[in-house]
């Protein structure tokens, strides 16, 4: 996330695809997307919105007082701009809002907590201060030329979601204050509504706990590095020992600055790792790792030869190394029968993936359904998600990364062969 040096304008780096899950779990979120439903009249936009969503094809969301933007790009790829219009509140309801807030301690102790009280809102409302849109209130722009909500502005609705159940400062940021300023407001309003206590003999413990001084933010953590450090060079006039390879050596210490770098940065983003550190590595899976650091050509000789892939073996190894880890590597090499619950429990993800009218034909032999008439082809991994993949100059090639909803793995792989078949593509 990026603060502009506005502070009236937040820009959220493009979401991961939203494999197998909701996009609002919590009560504010799903209030937000209970407003664009009903919104909407044209439910193909909504699923179209869902499909892009979840595929990962709505961009950095920029939030700022009255308005959303990201730029959506549709299965063809084609980008769009889209931006939703969110009324603000005026100055005087913020003065009503923030006198609510500061009149139950439990208020301020949820907001500070990223939560959004039911009876804040509630009251809010009632004193005609509407926090959480209604039906109207989200009204949509994009650069397609729809005159409603389109499949992009409810693509964006639909990140946006994502985005209020991790903070619901977000909400209040489209209705017109940002963070900062809101929390500075509550402040200076708890600090002035002290005096007027001065005639009790104290307050309830409870209260004065939840209360308390509103404390400025924790300092930021510091920086990552961009790139990571660079180990030393052992091209010096001393000839190596026996038996000591320099250029592999200089390799394997260059992957372990990288390996660093890459831990670090995931403890930032506090995300689940596609292939755990700390899991043992097969010799053959280790080799794979290792070509995927782009080691010189006579270092991606040794490791094709030494993991008996070959070349084009282990570059479609790395690639599903890129896209998953070993659990990648696992369905690329393996192809096994998919047998009673496991096989009943695919077919009825499969049925209810797609509308009747939009399942596509495919055809299955094992763990894999190929599109019939079409390059693409699902692969079925023994935890019971679903790996996209391609056909490219007739081998078999990884897509992107598992999904737990079928149609959103088929999206991927379509993607990838449409751009595979594009002009200019190498082919």
């Amino acid at each position: 996330m990026t603060r502009h040096d506005s502070d009236t304008e937040r820009t959220f780096a493009a979401l991961p695809p939203a494999h197998g899950r909701g996009f609002a779990q919590t009560w504010w979120g799903q209030a937000w997307l209970k407003a664009l439903e009903d919104t909407a009249l044209e439910s193909a936009h909504l699923r179209t919105g869902r499909m892009l969503a979840r595929a990962g094809a709505v961009g950095a969301v920029s939030v700022r007082p009255g308005r959303l933007t990201a730029v959506v790009q549709d299965r063809d790829r084609t980008a769009h701009r889209a931006d939703v219009l969110l009324e603000e509140l005026s100055p005087g309801q913020w003065d009503r809002f923030l006198d609510m807030a500061v009149e139950r301690a439990g208020h301020v102790a949820a907001l500070l907590d990223r939560e959004m009280p039911p009876h804040l809102v509630e009251d809010a409302a009632a004193e005609g201060m509407e926090l959480l849109p209604g039906l109207g209130d989200l009204e949509p722009e994009c650069d397609c030329g729809a005159w409603d909500h389109c499949g992009h502005t409810a693509a964006l609705c639909y990140q946006v979601a994502r985005l209020l159940d991790q903070d619901p400062f977000v909400l209040l940021l489209m209705r017109g204050r940002d963070e900062a300023t809101l929390l500075n407001a509550l402040q200076s309003r708890s600090g002035a509504s002290a005096p007027g206590r001065s005639g009790q003999e104290g307050v309830d413990a409870a209260e004065a706990y939840a209360t308390g001084d509103l404390l400025p933010p924790l300092p930021p953590l510091p920086e990552l590095p961009d790139e990571p450090g660079a180990p030393p060079s052992l091209d010096t006039e001393t000839p190596p020992a026996p038996g000591i390879d320099p250029a592999a050596l200089e390799f394997l210490a260059a992957r372990t600055a990288v390996q660093a770098h890459r831990m670090l940065a995931e403890s930032f983003r506090a995300t689940a790792e596609p292939h755990p550190s700390g899991a043992e590595l097969t010799v053959a899976e280790d080799a794979v790792r290792l070509a995927a650091g782009g080691p010189g050509q006579e270092v991606a000789d040794r490791l094709a030869a030494g993991s008996g892939r070959g070349r084009e073996g282990l570059a479609a190894a790395v690639r599903a190394w890129r896209h998953g880890g070993t659990a990648a590597l696992a369905v690329l090499d393996e192809e096994w029968k998919a047998r009673g619950e496991t096989l009943a429990r695919a077919r009825a993800a499969l049925e209810s993936a797609w509308d009747a009218d939009e399942r596509p034909e495919l055809r299955a032999r094992g763990n894999r359904w190929t599109a019939v008439g079409a390059p693409v082809q699902l692969r079925l991994g023994r935890d019971g998600r679903w790996w996209p993949y391609h056909k490219e100059r007739g081998r078999w090639l990884p897509s992107g990364g598992a999904a737990q909803d079928p149609a959103t793995a088929l999206t991927s792989a379509e993607l990838a062969a449409r751009e595979e078949a594009a002009p200019g593509s190498g082919q």
